[in-house]
Formats: C-alpha cells, structure tokens, sequence
C-alpha cells in the first residue's frame, strides 16, 4: 500500500493566477469527449465521501439521450464536524461555478442549480451577486448555461442526493430508491450530474492545470488532495488542504494536542480510529475514506458520551420512512443507556453490533447504513468505556 507523508497542498483556495471565467472559455474550446477523459484519468473522486468516479458520472449522464439535463451542486453541509464547503463557497465561489459550468457543457445541460444547507444563508447576498456575474459571463462567452440558488430547509437527510431532488421539487426531503440513478433520473425525472462544492473546484482546477498535475498528488487510489475540517481536542482546529494517503499517525502528530486517544473521520457517518491504529491507517479510499471531517478527542472525552451524542442525533435526523433506520438508531440509543445503568449486561452489546450491521445492509440510505461505522468502531475499541 502506497503511504505519503503528511503534506499541505493549496489548489481549493488559490486563486492568484485563476480566472475561473477564462477557465471555462478555454473548456467549452474542446470537445466534451477530452473533457471527459481527463476527468477520468485525474481520478478524481466525489470528495462528499462516496467517492465515485467524476468522470464516469459525467460520462454515463452525457451517455443519456434527453433535451434536458441538470447539473446540481450539493452545498446542503450537514455533516456534523464538517465546515470546509461554507468557507470555499464564501471565499472561491466562482471556481465552483466555474466546474458546474463545464459540467453544464459536458454533458448537455442548460441550467445548473446550487442546493445551500438553510444555516448558510447568510451567504446568499454575496454568492447571487457573484452569480449574477458569472451568468452574464457565460452568456457573453455564448454558454447556455444558468446557475441558480436553492435554499434547503435545515434536514440532514437532503444530503443524500435522491432527498435533495425531493426537497427540490418541492416534496418532503425522503431518500428513493435505487435504481434508477441520478444520471438516468435524478431532478424532476431527468438526467443529472450531483457533485458536491470541493469535487466541482476540483474539476475546475482539473481543467486547468491538466489530469497529470492533479494525479501527481496522493496515490494510485486516492489521487490529489482535501480540503479537512479539523476539530475537537487540537490546538490548530480549522481548514486544512492536505494530499491524500497519509497515515492517521501522521496526521495526529501534526494537529493532535499530544494526548490523542482517537480521531473520528469522516464525522458522526464516519469511523473511529483508535491510537493503536494510528500507525497502520491510511486515509484515503484504500484506507478510511472522509467527507472532510477530522475529529480528535484526548484522554479527557469519555467515548460513550461521544457515541451517545452520534445516536442521539442520527434519530433526530432520521427521516423514518425505512424501519431499520426509524427503529434502529431508537435502539442502539436506549441500548447503550440500559448498559450503562446497569440494566443490560455487557453480553448485550454483541446483539446491538448485530443490529447495527444489520442495519448497514438493510437501511435505504446513507444515514441509515452508516450508524453502523461510529457504533461498530467506538464499541470494538472502547468497549471499557460504554460498559462502566
């Protein structure tokens, strides 16, 4: 396996050299097929945590015959730990415009929309004078291209990407089921490219630096960089753009605080590593793969008070329209309260692991799925913890 060192990187906020406008001139010049193609061969992955392949997400929605297609820019951050997508969009917004746009040429399509979580609309003022703009550019440079703003509504759920369409079309923010996917039917039943802020920068400054400089950064199977909100018990918390495939070891000796016991990646959706895997953990989709959330807690956090808090909020969050996720995260929650005073035995934990794998395979969205990653991870390594 392929290990980098940990590296700083600036390409997401660079804008010294970069007219996101003229990058898009220069694209809408080639033919979308090359467009494509470099795409693929970046390697560039959705940075929103999935990490499916840009380029043949772009490819198979230009594959499909349809007069009309929509390209989407998943800005609804809800992730618990995560801040990055906040600050790109409030400092190099026309870089992700400048991505939507030549997605928009890509693949055929003519309107282009910005889903903002409802707790960034502050930002609205600045970015729809900035897209007001940038529309008039892509117009002046004969583009058929319009972005437009879609506030959302404050629920986790309309991060996945189907509850978005939902919540778009005026319905209530539930996932649907698969298939078929977003590039056959994804906003109102048409073909649709869904990419979240960092991946849509990315294709931007994909195009105009080249594929060979992008691949240049990370490994063979997590190719480039990303952008990280760090947190918890650090004493450098903030924004941080690192190349992929280093070591979680690595990582914490760079932001942990001396004392790290554990690093949440990916956040509440996300894995818990312990300090006795610091070393032989790669972050990057040969490793833990993250969405951008890097939480570090010390010996002072009781770990059953952070699992606690995880479950508390996936049943808050959870739509409920499947049963495994609605009674699930109900019971993983009170589980872990009978053990801790005392009314379950210790035994009982295997049965919750079981639901929660249970769940991983059964829920019909993300949410559901992932309760499985911060339960399964915190328990097997801080079992102590949970049960006195």
């Amino acid at each position: 396996m392929e290990i980098k060192t940990m590296k700083r990187v600036d390409i997401i906020f660079a804008m010294e050299g970069v007219d996101p406008v003229k990058v898009v001139e220069n694209a809408i010049k080639r033919d979308q097929d090359d467009i494509i193609l470099d795409m693929i061969d970046s390697g560039l992955k959705g940075r929103g945590g999935a990490g499916f392949p840009t380029g043949l997400k772009w490819k198979f929605t230009r594959n499909e015959d349809s007069l009309e297609k929509y390209v989407i820019c998943n800005a609804d951050e809800g992730e618990p730990g995560t801040f990055k997508d906040r600050e790109i969009l409030d400092r190099v917004s026309e870089k992700v415009f400048a991505g939507m746009a030549i997605c928009g040429y890509t693949i055929g399509a003519r309107e282009g929309f910005i889903y903002l979580r409802g707790e960034y609309n502050f930002l609205l003022k600045k970015l729809n004078q900035k897209l007001s703009v940038f529309n008039a550019a892509m117009k002046k440079l004969g583009l058929d291209f319009v972005i437009e703003i879609c506030s959302g509504s404050g629920a986790y759920i309309c991060g996945e990407e189907s509850a978005l369409f939902e919540s778009m079309e005026g319905k209530r923010g539930e996932p649907r089921n698969k298939p078929p996917y977003p590039t056959v039917s994804g906003y109102l039943g048409k073909p649709t490219v869904i990419n979240n802020v960092e991946t849509l920068v990315y294709a931007c400054m994909i195009n105009r630096l080249g594929a060979e400089e992008f691949k240049a950064l990370g490994t063979k199977d997590s190719r480039g960089s990303k952008v990280f909100s760090i947190s918890g018990d650090t004493p450098n918390a903030g924004i941080y753009e690192l190349e992929l495939g280093m070591t979680v070891d690595s990582f914490v000796q760079e932001f942990g605080d001396g004392d790290t016991k554990a690093v949440q990646v990916g956040g509440a959706a996300g894995g818990c590593v312990p300090r006795k895997q610091f070393t032989d953990t790669v972050i990057g989709y040969e490793g833990i793969p993250t969405g951008g959330s890097m939480m570090l807690f010390n010996s002072t956090r009781s770990m059953y008070n952070v699992l606690h808090d995880y479950l508390e909020f996936f049943t808050e969050e959870s739509c409920e329209q499947c049963t495994p996720c609605r009674v699930g995260c109900q019971q993983l929650l009170m589980g872990i309260e009978m053990i801790k005073r005392g009314e379950r035995t210790p035994a009982y934990l295997e049965d919750l692991k079981k639901l929660a794998k249970t769940m991983k395979i059964s829920a019909k969205c993300g949410l559901g799925q992932s309760v499985a990653n911060p339960f399964v991870s915190i328990v097997n390594n801080f079992k102590e913890e949970i049960i006195y």
